[in-house]
C-alpha cells in the first residue's frame, strides 16, 4: 500500500534583495534560498527580481496613471507573486536607498504590495542586518504586507566560521539550515493566508 502525500500548490516567491553589489552577502542569501527550495522545499519557487534597473522614484515619470516600462514590469512581477522574500543590508540603521526606493515604485497607486505575506533575510556585520529589519516592518504596516515573526534571520557575515565564498555565496550549512525554515514558515503562512491550509 503506497502512502499518500497531500501536494502543496505552489508558492511563487519574488525575492529582493536590497544590495546591488555585485558579491552581495544579501543576495547571496537569497540564491541559497532559490538553491534550497529546489532541494528541499517542495511547493515553492523562488524568482530573484533585479532592482537595479529602476530609476529613482520620481512622480514625473509617470504619465496617464502609467510607470515607465521597467517600473510597469517590476510592479507586474510584484503583484503575480504570492509572497515576497527581501534580503535587506542595512544602511545607517535602516534599509537601503535602492530598497526604499523599489517598494516605493511599487507602492504608487495601486499598491501592488498590498495582502502580500514575507519574509525578510539579512546578512552584514554587527548586528547581521537586524535594525533595517524592524524598519522594513514598520514600513510594511503602511504597505499592508503581513510579515512573518519568527523564525527571525540575521547573520554576521564577518563572524566565524566563514559564512560566504569569494563570489558572495552562503557557504555555511547552519545558516543555510536557517534559511530553510524561514522558507517553510513563509510558505505555511502563504496557504493559510490563501485559506488553503
Amino acid at each position: 500500500m503506497e502512502a499518500v502525500t497531500a501536494i502543496k500548490p505552489l508558492i511563487r516567491v519574488a525575492a529582493i534583495s536590497g544590495s546591488l553589489r555585485k558579491g552581495s552577502f544579501n543576495t547571496g542569501l537569497l540564491r541559497a534560498a532559490i538553491e534550497l527550495t529546489k532541494e528541499s522545499v517542495p511547493g515553492m519557487e523562488i524568482e530573484h527580481i533585479d532592482i537595479s534597473p529602476l530609476p529613482l522614484i520620481n512622480t514625473d515619470l509617470e504619465s496617464n496613471g502609467t510607470y515607465p516600462p521597467v517600473v510597469e514590469a517590476f510592479r507586474q512581477k510584484i503583484l503575480e507573486a504570492d509572497s515576497i522574500l527581501f534580503a535587506s543590508p542595512e544602511y545607517n540603521f535602516s534599509v537601503s536607498a535602492p530598497l526604499k526606493n523599489a517598494i516605493d515604485w511599487a507602492s504608487r497607486s495601486p499598491n501592488v504590495w498590498a495582502d502580500k505575506p514575507a519574509a525578510i533575510i539579512s546578512a552584514g556585520g554587527g548586528f547581521g542586518g537586524g535594525r533595517s529589519q524592524y524598519h522594513l516592518r514598520q514600513i510594511g504596516v503602511f504597505l499592508d504586507l503581513h510579515f512573518i515573526n519568527k523564525p527571525e534571520f540575521t547573520l554576521n557575515a564577518f563572524q566565524p566560521p566563514q559564512k560566504f565564498d569569494a563570489d558572495g555565496n552562503l557557504v555555511d550549512e547552519v545558516a543555510r539550515e536557517r534559511i530553510k525554515q524561514v522558507l517553510v514558515s513563509l510558505q505555511a503562512f502563504t496557504l493559510r493566508l490563501q485559506g488553503k491550509k
